[in-house]
């Protein structure tokens, strides 16, 4: 008679991390670039329409690159970064440190960083955030602050700062578990790469001999 199996650990979706006003600004600039390349292409005469697709294929895949396509996921194995031409997954047990200074990136325990595209630092945000702080450690006149005024309370950091004060916590957490181990591994975004290369090959090829 065979004894009964632990019950296997239940499996957590992945927490995202993306930047709102990067989608939006994607969104926008993909609109334009078929608005002005698809009005070349259809109204063009000559050699416009081509160099009007030749540019569209250029521009769509960075567009997408740098604008839709970064994004940060998180379970309780390990954290997955990915970047503009580059996917990073990053066992917790690899990850050294996670930090906000002029950008968020994650440091690795050989010293490599990697940066986080996804969650950008705004230094206004930041300045405000710590002038929130401020204007609750003031708030009473002997230099105690209410309950409702906590200057630790996670809605006084700036947004990047407790993403990153988040991620941080989940790689203290999770990075003994069994899962969680091994090295970083990398992988080039060729679906990125390829098409622009292509477009840029076809647009110089199109301008060279015009």
């Amino acid at each position: 008679m065979t004894s009964p199996q632990p019950p296997a650990e239940p499996a957590y979706a992945d927490r995202v991390f993306r930047s709102p006003f990067g989608i939006a600004g994607g969104v926008l600039l993909l609109g334009l670039a078929a608005w002005f390349c698809g009005d070349a292409i259809v109204r063009g005469e000559g050699r416009t329409p081509w160099v009007a697709l030749a540019a569209l294929v250029l521009l769509v895949p960075l567009v997408v690159a740098f604008t839709l396509r970064p994004a940060v996921y998180a379970n309780e194995d390990r954290l997955r970064i990915r970047n503009p031409f580059r996917s990073i997954t990053l066992p917790w047990a690899a990850v050294a440190d996670v930090r906000a200074g002029y950008s968020s990136e994650a440091l690795t325990r050989d010293g490599t960083k990697y940066q986080l595209w996804a969650i950008p630092v705004s230094l206004r945000q930041r300045k405000r955030a710590a002038r929130r702080q401020t204007r609750a450690a003031q708030d009473d006149p002997h230099g105690r602050t209410s309950v409702h005024a906590d200057v630790n309370d996670a809605s006084r950091l700036a947004p990047a700062d407790q993403t990153v004060a988040d991620l941080r916590d989940l790689a203290e957490r999770y990075a003994s578990r069994p899962g969680a181990q091994g090295e970083p591994r990398i992988r080039w975004a060729y679906e990125i790469i390829a098409p622009a290369a292509a477009g840029l090959l076809l647009l110089v090829i199109l301008l060279a001999t015009g």
